[in-house]
C-alpha cells in the first residue's frame, strides 16, 4: 500500500510541477540524454529536482534519483515520505563531523545499482546575483569513480521567481529546463580543469540575460 501511495504522489506531483511552471524540457541537438546520466544543474530552489524529474521522458525518469540534503528531507514524516518514498532521493549529511557514509561512494553505489542522479555541484541554493556559485569537488570525485557514465549539463531558468525564498505558495510562470551535451571527464584532466569546463557547459545553456540579471 505505502508503494502505491508513493506511485500516486510522484504522479500527482508531476502533473502539479507541469501545470504550475508549463516547463518545457529544450534537449540538446544531439537527442535525448543517455539512458544511464548524472544530470549536474544550477540551484536556485527546493524544487529544482522535481522540475527536471517531471521534463524527463518515462524511461528516463525512472531511472533518476535526486541527491539532497538528509537534513531537510528528514525532518518531518511528510517530507521523509517524499524523499524517500516517492523520489528514491540519495540523501546525504551535509555536516562532515555528523557523516556515517560517504557522499561520493553512495552515489556511486547509486550508479553501480542502475540509477541516473541529479546533482547540484554548488552544494547549495543560489541566493546571490551570481548566475553560479563555485562548484564543490563532488562531481569531479564521482566522475573519477564511474568515468563511463555521462554527465549532462542542466540549466534551470525562472524555477527561483515561481517559488522565491521565504514563500510558501507558488507563483505561476513558465519555466524552461535546456539539457546540453554530454561530458566526460579526461583520463589526465586536473580537478581544476574538469571543474573549469562543467561550469563553462552549463552557463552556456544559460539565457543571455537570466532573472538574476534583469
Amino acid at each position: 500500500m505505502r508503494d502505491l501511495i508513493a506511485k500516486l504522489a510522484s504522479v500527482a506531483i508531476m502533473m502539479f510541477a507541469r501545470a504550475l511552471t508549463a516547463a518545457r524540457a529544450l534537449w540538446h541537438e544531439t537527442g535525448l540524454p543517455p539512458r544511464q546520466s548524472i544530470y549536474f544543474a544550477n540551484h536556485s530552489s527546493h524544487g529544482d529536482f522535481i522540475l527536471i524529474w517531471a521534463v524527463l521522458p518515462p524511461w528516463l525518469r525512472d531511472r533518476a534519483r535526486p541527491v539532497a540534503s538528509a537534513e531537510y528531507w528528514l525532518k518531518s514524516k511528510l517530507t521523509s515520505f517524499i524523499g524517500r518514498d516517492v523520489f528514491n532521493a540519495v540523501l546525504i549529511e551535509r555536516d562532515p563531523a555528523a557523516r556515517t557514509s560517504d557522499p561520493v561512494e553512495q552515489m556511486a553505489t547509486a550508479l553501480d545499482e542502475g540509477a541516473s542522479l541529479i546533482v547540484f555541484p554548488e552544494g547549495t541554493r543560489n541566493q546571490t546575483e551570481a548566475k553560479l556559485l563555485p562548484f564543490k569537488s563532488g562531481l569531479y570525485h564521482l566522475a573519477r569513480k564511474r568515468p563511463d557514465v555521462a554527465l549532462v549539463p542542466v540549466w534551470i531558468n525562472n524555477l527561483n521567481r515561481v517559488m522565491p525564498k521565504g514563500e510558501f505558495v507558488p507563483i505561476p510562470l513558465i519555466c524552461t529546463i535546456n539539457f546540453g551535451e554530454p561530458l566526460k571527464v579526461g583520463p589526465d584532466e586536473s580537478k581544476e580543469d574538469f571543474i573549469a569546463r562543467a561550469q563553462a557547459a552549463l552557463l552556456s545553456l544559460a539565457p543571455a540575460q537570466t532573472d538574476n540579471d534583469a
